[in-house]
């Protein structure tokens, strides 16, 4: 789901990192607010885990990866804002270090999977987890349903950005600068990989987590943002 430098625009990567500025100054404050000292260590953690899961990813045609994030795992222990940051330091770190995502789609890779995915998903684990007990199996649905609907809603937010590209940006005769696909493929080849393999990879390894830590840590899960 990483797009690599030359897929976007200047244009849209300006956009997005602009738009990304103040999701990452409230981001900032909100966890300054909810998380305690003793959970500082569990958001280094968050970024560590999610920087390790998007390493092992795969090529989809079209010019991106596919691959599991855990965004959505970090959301339910500490919150969909300590969620943005954690997945935000793990992409900036894999763009700086291992070119791994476009230095200059920073802006729109934290869009699509530290912004999008983390908080999609934890509305959705949090929607289908109301009123059940830290230790319901219910938890463990939720938290897998909201894997997978949050890394699909990702999936979908970077088939557009690529689709949009040959519309918007292209030469008189036609010829895409960008990103070459259309719509009608880079949608389809983002959404459907997720759909299909790695929103269930996803899926299991949230659940899995959120199964264990019910049984080791259940703190985790009484009441704040769980």
């Amino acid at each position: 789901m990483h797009i690599p430098d030359g897929y976007l625009s200047p244009e849209t990567c300006v956009l997005f990192g602009t738009v990304m500025i103040p999701i990452w100054t409230a981001a900032s404050k909100a966890v300054k607010k909810t998380l305690s000292v003793r959970q500082v260590p569990f958001l280094a953690i968050g970024a560590a885990f999610s920087f390790v899961i998007m390493m092992f990813n795969v090529p989809i045609p079209g010019g991106s990866t596919g691959h599991a994030v855990g965004g959505v795992l970090v959301a339910v222990l500490l919150g969909p804002w300590a969620a943005c940051i954690a997945v935000t330091v793990a992409l900036v770190i894999q763009a700086l270090l291992f070119g791994d995502g476009g230095i200059t789609a920073i802006g729109a890779n934290c869009f699509n999977m530290a912004f999008v995915l983390p908080f999609s998903g934890y509305y959705v684990y949090k929607f289908i987890s109301s009123g059940s007990q830290a230790s319901s199996g219910r938890r463990v649905i939720a938290a897998g349903a909201g894997a997978y609907v949050g890394i699909c809603m990702a999936a979908l937010c970077t088939g557009i950005e690529f689709g949009l590209q040959p519309l918007l940006y292209h030469r008189a005769n036609g010829q895409a600068l960008y990103s070459p696909y259309g719509l009608n493929v880079a949608v389809p080849t983002m959404v459907l990989a997720h759909l299909v393999v790695f929103g269930w990879v996803e899926v299991i390894v949230t659940a899995l987590v959120v199964k264990y830590l019910q049984k080791q840590n259940a703190v985790f899960f009484e009441g704040g943002r769980s």
